[in-house]
């Protein structure tokens, strides 16, 4: 069993800032096969555009999650899932009032070297 006592607090791409909880994942539990964690996403929060290597399931506890792909964009809100496929150009964003907190969990686990983000917002 590793038991993890509390999570690690990891600087998130975006602006403004947003906070990443890992519990789970490469930082934390030195885990690569998965990666847990929980965000807490202010109002007017984006981050560019990414094209990960990883599948990511996105539970939304409070608030909306804005998930934009290629081809729609889709609000996410308190009580609703979205996976996104790895490979899947996508771009996440709570631009509604009261951000949005949720729990991400990437396979395998979230790495900046496999998120491959764009250099500018989408």
């Amino acid at each position: 069993m590793k038991f993890i006592e509390a999570p690690t607090v990891i600087q998130a791409a975006g602006a403004p800032p947003k906070r990443i909880e890992e519990y789970i994942g490469r930082v934390t539990s030195r885990t690569s096969a998965i990666s847990i964690a929980r965000m807490k996403s202010p109002e007017g929060w984006s981050e560019p555009g990414q094209r990960p290597e990883f599948a990511e399931y996105t539970v939304v506890l409070a608030g909306t999650l804005r998930v934009r792909l290629k081809d729609r964009v889709q609000d996410v809100s308190a009580g609703q899932a979205v996976i996104v496929e790895a490979d899947e150009w996508v771009q996440y964003s709570t631009p509604l009032p009261g951000g949005a907190e949720y729990i991400a969990v990437c396979l395998p686990a979230f790495s900046p070297d496999t998120v491959r983000r764009e250099e500018h917002l989408a």
